[in-house]
């Protein structure tokens, strides 16, 4: 007799795609089912909110980062406003270095800020809040470049903090300050903006940064 031979009863593993297909039907005869079970229109109206939910989702991905964006290039644009040379800065009047050195100020997110100087301004030229909120007056000299700043305006400055109750004084200006004046201004908490600060201050460099460096640029630091 010849050999009859049996048959293989292990199951073929399934063939390539399969299983996606499977997957696909799945998700058919669901869709199906809520459209015979909960109708066409309540089945319409479950796809369209969630189109608008992820399209809604979309826009507001969108819109933040434009936000973010616009933040950075309104920062950008200040400071760019800011960078003059000195020897411009040497040109303007003193109402102007006023207002430029008030510009600044917003520039660093400082609030309330208004220019008083002129006469009877009591010793200030800007009143600010800085950021911190810490209430500051401000004195602004617009100097050639080849005088100093004598002990006696400082002292003035120290007058006008008192004056103004606030909590910060300082002095900008576009000269330097004697070795006295320096000492002065160190000695009494008295921020001194000398020429070279006031040269990184309006290209960019937040008045807070230049506060940690009070009394330096101009010899030896004095505490």
């Amino acid at each position: 007799m010849g050999n009859t031979g049996r048959r293989n009863s292990t199951p073929e593993p399934p063939r390539s795609g399969a299983v996606p297909r499977a997957g696909i039907g799945m998700a058919v005869a669901v869709t199906a089912v809520v459209f015979i079970v909960a109708g066409p229109w309540y089945t319409l109206a479950l796809v369209l909110a969630a189109g608008l939910a992820g399209a809604g989702w979309r826009v507001w991905r969108a819109h933040h980062r434009a936000r973010g964006a616009d933040r950075e290039w309104r920062h950008q644009d200040a400071v760019a406003a800011g960078r003059r040379t000195l020897a411009e800065v040497d040109l303007l009047t003193g109402t102007e270095f006023e207002e430029l050195v008030a510009d600044l100020c917003r520039r660093d997110r400082c609030t309330e800020v208004r220019r008083v100087g002129g006469s009877g301004d009591n010793g200030a030229d800007v009143l600010c809040r800085l950021p911190d909120g810490r209430s500051a007056v401000i004195q602004c000299k617009r100097y050639a470049p080849n005088r100093k700043i004598p002990p006696k305006e400082v002292r003035d400055l120290l007058g006008a903090k008192t004056h103004f109750a606030a909590d910060v004084a300082v002095f900008v200006t576009t000269t330097t300050f004697s070795a006295q004046s320096t000492a002065f201004a160190v000695d009494n908490g008295i921020l001194a903006i000398h020429r070279d600060f006031f040269g990184l201050w309006h290209g960019g460099t937040a008045l807070a940064r230049l506060e940690a460096l009070n009394g330096t640029g101009q010899g030896r630091r004095r505490r």
